[in-house]
């Protein structure tokens, strides 16, 4: 066997979430790679979420954009992350992986009768440096989400394991891509034998030096293609098994943009904004917004949750909502801008004492100006609570967690004991942003649907834009008297 094919660099990337401004310099850094490193002895492989349908170049694409991105930089192996598997339809994910020329990974991904379409693999044994790599493939397992997309995501550890067992008598080296998480990572390496290096996503680590876990090393390259992740295997002459193996992560910010990716980006940011330039809704007069008090538009998204989820209540965080609305013709492009975070509409049971306090949290400035991320939110604050179906008496100057006067749901006042089925947004089930929701029972998901597919049908009936201006958090001193039906 050739001194030269006793090397092997895999170059690892994750959690891009469609940040192309740093993709040329990214495709720059491989590039260099490959300017010294025979075809033969490199794999380039990413670990998920390379795909965000907040930006324009995605949506309008529909992820084909991303697709030709990894084409570029040569990935031979892509692992699902939840921002591919949870926010694009099976049909989406079959037309843009059409245009792949990688392979797509998913060793614990199926459908419900555990079959997998022709375009998703289970494992993958590629020949390298003149031996056999094993790749696995595992991504987390929301099933809550994958159910009604027609998915199931198997335990990652289990589906691992039995992948790992089959592989290992056929590969050399088995690498395991992961899109579970840095914990998951480590447990994983200290359970399952015989897998040699982990390359992972999802919690967005970056491992600047590689991780060692036994004789397992685990790297990760952080978020959004600041860095690339390396790992360098070296292999006895004649001897199938590494002798060696380091790794470490690399930051692009210095590299000079990469021509051929930032053409081929150049022409997708025009065929995204093309797409979504497409008319949305006709709109009389301008629907304006306010992250910190309630608003026309935040009041039309509370109304459409409710309406979307068939329940008595909607809740929706103003921080959603990136601005206003201009009266005239609004095009897909503005409905992406205003509300691009790829969350679903969800419902659930939630006791009254619970919606009470959520309320109470919100009208706290302080509270409603948190930063949140993660859970798909991609807004810049938390906001405060846009309410309906319920009407909130509060007295501004009052004490803190005590400013709510009155709440009536309907005509009838808030009851602390009952439950009530509320539309909102999925992220509060995770606790994430007003904790007090997300202790609700007998969740539903509505998938697949944003919270701009939500927008965009409550634009075109007239009397919800209409009935979006009537207020439901209203001063004390405005209270009238009333009396249940």
């Amino acid at each position: 066997m050739s001194r030269a094919l006793n090397r092997l660099v895999l170059l690892h990337t994750n959690d891009l979430h469609s940040c192309f401004e740093n993709m040329p310099k990214l495709a720059a850094a491989i590039r260099r790679f490959r300017a010294v490193v025979p075809p033969e002895q490199l794999l380039v492989v990413d670990c998920g979420d390379h795909m965000d349908r907040m930006r324009s170049e995605t949506e309008g694409t529909e992820g084909v954009a991303n697709v030709r991105v990894l084409n570029a930089i040569g990935c031979e192996a892509f692992l699902p992350g939840n921002n591919e598997g949870l926010t694009f339809t099976r049909p989406q994910l079959e037309r843009m992986f059409s245009a792949a020329e990688f392979a797509v990974l998913g060793t614990n991904l199926a459908d419900r009768t555990g079959h997998r379409p022709p375009w998703l693999k289970r494992t993958l044994v590629v020949e390298k440096a003149g031996r056999k790599i094993g790749l696995v493939g595992v991504t987390a397992p929301y099933n809550d989400f994958y159910g009604p997309l027609g998915w199931h995501a198997e335990d990652p550890l289990e589906a691992a394991a039995s992948a790992v067992r089959e592989l290992r008598g056929e590969a050399d080296l088995i690498v395991v891509l992961s899109h579970v998480g840095l914990r998951f990572d480590r447990e994983l390496a200290g359970c399952v034998p015989g897998i040699d290096i982990i390359v992972g996503g999802h919690t967005h680590h970056l491992l600047e030096e590689a991780e060692r876990a036994g004789s397992v090393l685990i790297g990760g390259a952080g978020k959004f293609g600041t860095h690339l992740g390396v790992m360098e295997i070296t292999f006895a002459e004649g001897e199938r098994r590494p002798v060696d193996m380091r790794g470490y992560a690399i930051r692009v910010e210095g590299e000079a943009d990469d021509e051929q990716v930032a053409a081929l980006i150049g022409r997708a940011r025009l065929a995204g904004r093309r797409a979504l330039d497409r008319p949305a809704a006709v709109l009389k007069e301008p629907l304006g917004h306010d992250p910190l008090a309630e608003s026309e538009l935040g009041n039309l998204l509370a109304d459409g949750l409710r309406k979307w989820t068939g329940s008595e209540i909607g809740l929706v965080n103003a921080g959603q909502l990136l601005g206003g609305l201009a009266g005239g013709i609004r095009s897909e492009y503005d409905l992406l801008s205003v509300c691009p975070s790829p969350v679903n509409p969800c419902s659930l049971l939630v006791s009254g004492r619970d919606i009470l306090e959520a309320l109470e949290q919100s009208l706290e400035e302080s509270h409603a100006r948190k930063e949140i991320r993660g859970y798909g939110f991609r807004g810049k604050m938390l906001g405060t609570l846009c309410a309906s179906g319920m009407t909130i008496w509060y007295d501004a100057a009052g004490e803190a967690r005590r400013r709510i006067v009155e709440v009536r749901v309907g005509r009838k006042p808030l009851e602390p004991d009952r439950l009530y089925k509320v539309g909102t947004v999925d992220m509060f089930t995770f606790g994430a942003g007003y904790p007090s929701l997300g202790r609700g029972a007998e969740l539903e998901y509505f998938l697949p649907g944003f919270l701009r597919d939500v927008l965009r049908k409550q634009l075109a009936d007239r009397q919800a834009v209409r009935l979006s201006k009537i207020p439901r958090f209203i001063p004390a001193a405005r209270r009238k008297p009333a009396s249940d039906p």
